[in-house]
């Protein structure tokens, strides 16, 4: 793999970011159509597919030999991450948001994978063109006005952190992303509902008393605000390897760290449903880790592949 140019990679996707931004801004929510996965907060649209089917064709074109994961391909127990060179592809990470025309919540999300772990990411807002991107080993930066579009000048890159790495103090310091995902009932919701009550609840009351909850509807944009200081922390269970995998990339590269949603595992594997990203800091990264998973307890969330 040492032969692969990732910089060409992540130039490549870029383009195909603009292109399905472009697509997405033409569609009008209001008329397309609209079906569910699971349930009505599981929504998949046309422009999710077409959107696909462009990314998927551009670059299974200019790159024959790579495996490609996306989320309107996938079939659950069938489609894996292997350790070959792998694209994995969120059409519209945010759909609901999308849907209902709120434009600080949606994105695509373009990453490639090296034997099974993060190693191009580009995440495109089309709505607010924003970008941000991330090269192992490269850094990562956020660019707003980057499209070009309408005759717009480009706007600088940005070196993430966007804080410079303040240190971490502890939860009651912290503003915290969260999902309440598309599963809402069982034992994993019941998890999620507890630990959101017990982060937020007052001192007085057993909780951690953080400065609150963050909820834009898109993993991949919960892991960029993570990436550029603006949010502490993000904790997920129940979303996918192309939920995470370019933001991933963007958050180890801007100095951030990802661990399992789940208390005990530090490296977890690409797909493994279950994180937690941390921001960069100079200090502070473990202990408030290790807080947060206290938080979690012996009673651990478990969501099937």
């Amino acid at each position: 793999m040492s032969d692969i140019n990732l910089q060409e990679i992540h130039d490549t996707l870029v383009e195909v970011a603009f292109e399905a931004g472009r697509m997405i801004l033409a569609a009008n929510p209001n008329n397309i159509d609209k079906g569910s996965k699971m349930n009505s907060a599981d929504i998949v649209t046309e422009t999710d597919q077409a959107v696909e089917r462009m990314v998927s064709n551009t670059l299974r074109t200019k790159y024959p030999s790579f495996s490609f994961v996306g989320e309107e391909t996938y079939v659950a127990g069938e489609t894996k991450v292997t350790s070959a060179p792998t694209f994995i592809v969120d059409p519209i990470d945010g759909t609901t948001n999308f849907v209902h025309g709120y434009p600080h919540g949606f994105c695509i999300s373009l990453g490639l994978a090296l034997d099974r772990r993060p190693a191009v990411g580009v995440v495109y807002n089309p709505a607010l063109d924003t970008l941000w991107t991330a090269i192992k080993g490269q850094g990562a930066y956020c660019q707003r006005n980057a499209s070009q579009e309408a005759g717009k000048g480009q706007g600088p890159k940005q070196k993430l952190p966007l804080n410079g790495g303040q240190p971490l103090g502890n939860l009651s310091t912290a503003l915290v992303a969260v999902e309440w995902g598309s599963q809402r009932d069982g034992n994993n919701f019941d998890i999620k509902t507890r630990v959101f009550r017990q982060l937020t609840a007052s001192k007085e009351n057993g909780g951690s008393m953080v400065h609150s909850l963050r909820s834009l509807g898109s993993a991949a944009l919960n892991i960029c605000a993570v990436a550029a200081g603006q949010v502490d922390m993000y904790w997920e269970g129940g979303c996918y390897a192309w939920d995470v995998c370019a933001g991933w990339c963007i958050l180890e590269e801007s100095g951030g760290i990802m661990v399992s949603g789940n208390p005990g595992d530090w490296n977890p594997e690409l797909d493994s449903r279950l994180y937690l990203a941390v921001r960069g800091a100079e200090s502070g990264q473990k202990e408030i880790v290790e807080e947060f998973w206290g938080v979690i307890g012996e009673d651990k969330m478990d969501y099937k592949h």
